[in-house]
């Protein structure tokens, strides 16, 4: 008995100890210019050294908050919420009960994007004309690919042949730091997936692009902004991956600052395993019921990707400033396939076979570099003049060789296709912006100076003598000037509770085409005047957002290119020199409450009368003497496209260890247009959703779930099928957090996914499919080094590119 109470008397003395050693800080968040309690601001506690987070929470409704349990020993307290700088406390490591009292806030006409508190910002933040998500803040970043990532963001989705929709469509523009990037001239997803979600701060989603943007982009502009912060010193992250399907890759970025220089950046390399899978479809014509049946093999990889990103800043003095920046992307493919087809009456007789071998490679590259002149003013340093000028250039090259056999009442012979094109640009920019007491105004002028070239010939096989020769008819070289003068001004009111942005923007379009082997030329001018107006209601814990806009969609090099890919003789497809720009209206109102975690609620609305639209339609001819039906695919201006959608989003955390992100998106679209003398109608309702679970053990393991589903797409011939994908991760993180390794697992349940598009004619009804491959495993890891304690100084404006359709799989095509 003795023994028991001095052991409990022994318990109490340590109990007691270690309650005398803990420490209590308290205070209340409040307006110094209104003397009005704070809500809802960020409050961290860090290490007074390292600047390692130690705790953190959010002010109550009457701006008070209290920490407890602390250790006694020196801390940093910081204090952020949007309109007010920060503020930062020195915390006394001697005694254990703190009241602060009212810590007053001072107003700031910084935005939120601009504190840099570790940990503290929210993944999602709604803002007058866009909505972005902090990649940073995500624990999967270490993780996933960046094309990943995008299936988080709120109004994005990837469907199943990983192209990327913004509110359900592919009319968008996707920026680099604000600029047009040749890393996203065709083929945005596969830089993105190639890229890991480690080089990028966060993700914009502009639904009410300010007038500065250019005006393309019927849905908005996607604009990724990579890391960029760097101090005195040096930091970096090195990262690798090995995935079963897409091979192995390794990237680096880092930042280095030293004195008035710094530069930032990244590069990175990966090849893709190479992988076959299955294709095929059926096509059955009215008039003479006949069916066409082909079915085959697609053998893709093999090659490589390579990318980097580098950004230069020179500090002159406090007034000047001159940046650069410099983007490479480039790789090669080799892709092969074969193909069985057959085309039979409705009594199954069969009156016409082909066997297809094609062998094709091809070669890829986009390189932009800039330099930047920022000027600031004495009286006013947040005044700024800025000049800017940009080279683009993105080539491409592509040939094909195609074997054919097995011929029954078909005689074509042996043939080569080849196609180079590309687009090379100049840009010239002069931007001035002035922050006023209440607001912003903004103005500038641009010149961008477009070339865009594509040159394509074929070559047919001579069956005696076995040579090739080219064919005139196929043959054709082909150059499109396109110069796009414009002005803008845009201003910016922000009030207590309210933000106002509106602005105008004239674009003036030079186009100038010939085609120098058919003898045919197109000259044509025209101008918009695009007006954008956004306002904000900002509540006591939520905002409410209203926004109009009009946008412009210029047809793109890969959509006005008139090379005819013949690599499947039967279903040809090329592109339209005579298309027109399409106008599109769009309205939009958000409401988003981070009161608890996130929730962002938008509807919409946007129409166009002349919708550039993928179509299709067949013709009866001879072919080397015998009668054949060819199914020719394009793109037309055609009727009107009308969209009404609603997109909710949320981030929410259950306790310390859970967290939840759900995105979701449902639209209705109603289609209309005449081609080939024919009406058509078409509409349907088209949506996504996304979800990510994650929970977090102790010893700095983490496990998350994904999963998702996308309904497929509705066009103005037909609709595609849906699509299902989910993820597993397991991310361990060891050396004070510096390393981690994953464990990713897609789509574990099946080794392929089957993608089909259905069309509907007056003619004739296809189907066809495409397998993709589905199951993936990767093992990744990433580790980080050095160390910094300053930032790098960027220019606030720059060119940004953003007035083109790209036709890749990713920009609608």
């Amino acid at each position: 008995m003795k023994k028991l109470l001095l052991f409990t008397a022994a318990i109490l003395c340590c109990v007691f100890t270690n309650a005398q050693s803990l420490q209590t800080i308290k205070g209340t968040v409040v307006d110094s210019a209104r003397n009005q309690p704070l809500g809802y601001a960020t409050i961290a506690l860090q290490t007074v050294q390292a600047g390692k987070p130690v705790k953190s929470m959010l002010s109550k409704d009457n701006g008070s908050f209290e920490f407890t349990g602390l250790a006694l020993k020196g801390y940093k307290l910081i204090i952020a919420t949007v309109g007010f700088k920060n503020r930062t406390i020195l915390i006394d490591s001697t005694k254990t009960s703190i009241d602060l009292g009212q810590i007053q806030m001072a107003v700031s006409t910084k935005s939120l994007n601009e504190v840099s508190v570790t940990a503290l910002k929210p993944i999602m933040k709604q803002e007058v004309d866009r909505i972005s998500y902090d990649v940073q803040a995500d624990p999967e970043s270490k993780a996933i690919t960046a094309l990943d990532m995008m299936r988080k963001v709120p109004m994005l989705s990837v469907d199943g042949n990983e192209n990327i929709k913004l509110k359900g469509s592919g009319a968008y523009k996707i920026l680099i730091n604000g600029k047009e990037s040749a890393l996203m001239a065709k083929n945005p997803s596969d830089v993105l997936k190639a890229m890991p979600a480690t080089n990028i701060e966060k993700i914009e989603v502009i639904t009410t692009p300010p007038a500065k943007y250019d005006a393309e982009g019927l849905a908005g502009i996607i604009n990724i902004i990579t890391k960029k912060n760097a101090d005195q010193g040096y930091n970096g992250t090195i990262s690798g991956r090995m995935n079963s399907i897409y091979g192995p890759g390794i990237n680096f970025n880092g930042t280095v600052k030293q004195g008035k220089f710094g530069v930032s950046g990244y590069l990175g390399s990966n090849r893709q395993f190479k992988q076959t899978t299955a294709s095929g479809g059926t096509q059955n014509f009215f008039a003479n019921n006949t069916t066409i049946n082909q079915n085959g093999t697609n053998t893709f990889g093999g090659g490589f990707n390579n990318y980097g990103d580098a950004e230069l800043s020179y500090e002159i003095d406090s007034l000047n400033l001159l940046t650069a920046s410099f983007e490479y992307y480039g790789g090669n493919f080799n892709q092969s396939s074969t193909q069985l087809s057959s085309q039979l009456t409705g009594a199954n007789v069969l009156t016409q076979q082909f066997f297809l071998d094609n062998n094709g490679s091809g070669r890829y590259q986009g390189l932009d570099a800039g330099i930047n002149y920022q000027l600031g003013f004495k009286n006013k340093k947040d005044r700024l003049l800025t000049i800017s000028y940009k080279y683009g250039n993105s080539p491409f090259k592509q040939s094909n060789n195609i074997l054919l056999s097995q011929q029954i009442n078909y005689n074509l012979p042996n043939y080569t296709q080849y196609n180079e094109a590309g687009n090379i640009s100049h840009t010239f920019q002069l931007d001035y912006a002035n922050p006023i007491k209440k607001g912003s105004i903004e103005a500038g002028a641009k010149a961008i100076l477009r070339n865009n070239f594509s040159d394509s010939k074929s070559d047919n096989q001579d069956p005696v003598t076995g040579q090739y020769i080219p064919n005139p008819v196929q043959t054709n070289y082909f150059t499109y000037h396109q110069n796009v003068y414009s002005a803008y001004s845009s201003y910016q009111l922000k009030m207590t509770n309210w933000t106002a942005k509106a602005g105008l923007r004239l674009e003036e379009t030079h186009v100038d085409a010939n085609f120098t082997t058919l003898g045919s030329a197109l000259d044509r001018n025209y101008a918009n005047l695009i007006p954008s107006v956004s306002l904000q209601r900002n509540l006591k814990s939520s905002s409410l957002t209203a926004g109009f806009t009009q946008r412009i969609q210029r047809p793109g090099i890969w959509q006005l290119n008139p090379f005819i890919d013949r690599s499947n003789p039967k279903f040809i497809s090329t592109g339209n020199p005579d298309l027109r720009p399409e106008l599109n209206n769009t309205f939009e109102l958000t409401y988003s409450n981070f009161k608890k975690g996130s929730v962002n609620v938008t509807a919409s609305y946007a129409f166009s009368n002349n919708a550039i639209q993928n179509v299709s339609s067949s013709q009866a001819g001879i072919i080397n003497g015998q009668p054949d039906i060819i199914t020719t695919t394009t793109y037309q201006n055609l009727g009107s496209n009308r969209s009404a959608g609603l997109n909710f989003s949320t981030n929410q955390s259950i306790g310390k260890k859970i967290t939840i992100n759900l995105n979701g998106q449902l639209s209705h679209v109603w289609l209309r247009g005449t081609y080939n003398s024919a009406f058509y109608t078409n509409d349907g309702t088209i949506g996504n959703a996304f979800l990510n679970a994650g929970y977090k053990f102790a010893n700095n393991y983490r496990f998350g779930i994904d999963a998702g589903y996308f309904s497929g797409d509705v066009t103005l011939q037909g609709h595609s099928t849906a699509f299902i994908y989910n993820s597993f991760v397991l991310t361990k993180e060891f050396m004070d957090k510096k390393a981690s390794i994953s464990l990713v697992a897609n789509n574990p349940y099946s080794k392929y996914f089957t993608f089909k598009n259905y069309t509907n004619t007056v003619d004739y009804t296809q189907y066809s499919f495409n397998e993709n491959p589905y199951r993936t495993f990767a093992l990744r890891f990433s580790y980080k080094f050095g160390k910094l304690n300053g930032d790098i100084k960027r220019n606030q404006h720059g060119i940004n590119n953003d007035d083109t359709k790209g036709g890749g799989k990713s920009n609608g095509n």
